[in-house]
C-alpha cells in the first residue's frame, strides 16, 4: 500500500495537483475541531459543515476524547488557540462510535494475540493505566459534554472562549448540539 501511495503521490506533485490546496497553516475560520479518526469521518465531517482546506484545525484522535487534562489533545488545542488563533472549537462525537462500550481487556487480548508480552504489558502499566488508556466509554453525549467542560475550564484554556459539542450522524452527516 505504501508503495502505491508513493507512486501516486509522485504524479499527484509531477502534475501539480497540488495547487488547488495552498493555504497558510492559520485556519481562516479560527476553528478548531476535535473529533474522531472514524474513516467515515475523513471527508464527511468538514463537507457536512461547509469547510474547506485551509478552514480549520482538524484534531482526530479515537474516539474524539480526552484521556487526561495534559495529553496531547489538549496540547494541540493550546496551540490552536494561542498559536493559530483559533477563537472557537468544536467537540464533534459521531453515531456508531467504535470506542463506544470498548474494553480495555479486549484490547490486551489483541495485543497479546499478535505478540505483545506480559513484560512489555507491565512495563507500559509503569507509565500509564492501562485499564483507563484502553477503555473507550459508556455513554457518547455524556463524553462529549465532558469534553466540552474540561476545555472551558482548563487552567491554560483563556476565558470567555467558545466551546461547543455536536454529534454528527456517521451516515448522514446531520450534526445535532449536545446539551
Amino acid at each position: 500500500m505504501i508503495e502505491d501511495i508513493l507512486k501516486y503521490n509522485a504524479q499527484f506533485v509531477a502534475e501539480k495537483k497540488y495547487e488547488k490546496y495552498a493555504t497558510t497553516g492559520q485556519p481562516t475560520r479560527k476553528l478548531a475541531v476535535l473529533s474522531c479518526m472514524d474513516t467515515r469521518l475523513t471527508e464527511l465531517l468538514p463537507k457536512a459543515m461547509g469547510l474547506r482546506n485551509g478552514d480549520a484545525k482538524f484534531i482526530k484522535v479515537a474516539g474524539g476524547t480526552m484521556l487526561s487534562p495534559y495529553d496531547s489533545v489538549i496540547r494541540s488545542l493550546l496551540v490552536a488557540v494561542y498559536e493559530l488563533g483559533c477563537e472557537e472549537i468544536m467537540v464533534v462525537h459521531h453515531s456508531d462510535c467504535g470506542l463506544c462500550h470498548l474494553e480495555a481487556q479486549h484490547f490486551i487480548d489483541l495485543m497479546k494475540q499478535r505478540g505483545v508480552s506480559d513484560e512489555a504489558l507491565a512495563e507500559a502499566s509503569k507509565h500509564v493505566d492501562l485499564e483507563n488508556y484502553l477503555s473507550g466509554f459508556e455513554d457518547i453525549e455524556e463524553d462529549v459534554r465532558r469534553i466540552v467542560t474540561a476545555i472551558q475550564h482548563h487552567p491554560l484554556m483563556p476565558r470567555q472562549f467558545v466551546v461547543r459539542g455536536f454529534m454528527i450522524d456517521s451516515y448522514t452527516g446531520e450534526l445535532s448540539e449536545v446539551k
